[in-house]
């Protein structure tokens, strides 16, 4: 039976003998820690990896100062890939963390599972089969596989998906706790769910491929999302879009020269197989637009450039809908997950010329060229009702890490789902 080692919290700084600003020191139950007062949620994540760096697999927080907060940078540090659970709660907030780590939880397990053992269908029902118990009389699902995605129009994710032996799949689940058929769609949450992407034919290096079983993050991200807002009381009625396929190399894929037609007409020329996270999207988000639900949230781990604006720390958000977009960052911040917003216009939508076609998907250099985050942004900005109102679309560059950091283990962080699923919280319904 593993050891239960006690984690309390010393407002103090440690004993000169244990060195300068040494943030853990060991006591006769376990080890306290030093928080920098100046950051004490990102010092105790720090201290929770040194802990798990020694082997510690179960904890228990005792002693004053454990607010929620910093409890859960504790989980987000003390967790890995190989070991999710472990923490005992302190306090009357254990609950909440709990239902906070069951969300963050699955969406982690879920985007560091192998590209083998997660087809996108296999995606698709891990997300029926972890919302469907919270809400089991208000949730049905559909799911649209292989060739019934084209014969319904949805060209984007048969188009990327089509290479593999494997189908491709969109599910829309619909979480209706109205008990009422013409409720109302109050919002719908957009996923990319590419479960293995090898670039296509525009194909990946092997150091930056090895990852990208995690392509398939913004739709973990969104289903958590739902699941963390469901188990807070959501009333309004949602629907999530999965838009789930891998990204691979046959006879049958998808090439570069190829037109792609939408179901709004838009014509898309394909300047880059590895450019298609957008292209997915554009199908859930024309899906979404149908509904007329007021609230549209896409999630995905789109662009490198997000990245290199950002590194791994923050979130991007982009919008036309500013005054949505403002409100959405109060959320994030309310809620401490780091959110900035990068720039979108309505120009960005022909930052991808095609002389062939309404556009392209990317313009024809290395990463898409300068400002590749915003004119992914604007692709997707067609896709969505006339001015964007309603409309917010993250690109999750703090959803993933390849190798350990100092705050985070390698893998899924499940950096979005609380600003998101607060984001629904407190806007399905305002229209």
């Amino acid at each position: 039976m593993t050891d239960m080692i006690r984690i309390s919290l010393q407002a103090d700084a440690a004993a000169e003998k244990w060195g300068k600003k040494v943030s853990l020191t060991p006591t006769a139950e376990g080890y306290q820690i030093h928080p920098d007062n100046k950051q004490p949620a990102r010092s105790i994540q720090k201290a929770a990896r040194q802990l798990d760096s020694l082997g510690i697999e179960q904890v228990e927080l005792s002693g004053d100062g454990w607010t929620l907060e910093l409890q859960w940078a504790f989980y987000l540090g003390f967790t890995s890939a190989k070991k999710l659970t472990g923490v005992q709660w302190y306090g009357e907030e254990a609950t909440q963390l709990q239902q906070l780590a069951s969300c963050f939880g699955w969406a982690r397990q879920v985007t560091n599972q192998t590209p083998e053992q997660l087809s996108p269908e296999a995606l698709a029902n891990e997300a029926i089969a972890f919302l469907t118990p919270l809400a089991p009389d208000a949730i049905s699902h559909r799911i649209i596989r292989g060739d019934d995605l084209l014969a319904e129009g949805w060209v984007g994710i048969h188009g990327v998906g089509r290479g593999s032996e494997r189908p491709p799949v969109m599910l829309v689940l619909d979480y209706n706790p109205t008990g009422n058929v013409d409720a109302p769609i109050d919002a719908v949450l957009v996923g990319k769910g590419i479960t293995f992407d090898s670039g296509g034919y525009s194909i990946k290096p092997s150091e930056s491929m090895s990852y990208m079983k995690c392509d398939m993050g913004g739709a973990a991200t969104v289903t958590a999302a739902l699941g963390l807002a469901i188990q807070k009381g959501l009333s309004h009625r949602v629907q999530l879009v999965l838009c789930c396929a891998e990204n691979l190399i046959s006879g049958h894929a998808y090439k570069l020269g190829d037109i792609l037609t939408y179901k709004n007409g838009t014509t898309v020329e394909i300047l880059n197989t590895d450019a298609e996270g957008r292209l997915v999207l554009a199908d859930g988000l024309l899906y979404a637009s149908e509904t007329g639900a007021p609230l549209i949230i896409d999630a995905a781990t789109l662009t490198g450039a997000a990245m290199v604006a950002l590194g791994n720390d923050y979130n991007a958000l982009f919008a036309l809908d500013t005054a949505l977009q403002q409100r959405a960052l109060g959320y994030a911040n309310l809620v401490q997950e780091p959110t900035w917003p990068l720039p979108l216009a309505p120009w960005h939508q022909q930052q991808c010329p095609s002389p062939y076609a309404d556009t392209a998907n990317s313009r024809p250099m290395k990463g898409g060229g300068s400002g590749g985050a915003s004119n992914a942004a604007g692709f997707l900005s067609r896709f969505v009702p006339e001015g964007g109102k309603g409309w917010l679309h993250f690109d999750l560059a703090a959803a993933f890490n390849s190798s350990n950091t100092g705050l985070w283990a390698a893998g899924a962080t499940g950096m979005g789902i609380r600003a998101i699923a607060e984001t629904l919280r407190q806007e399905a319904g305002k229209a």
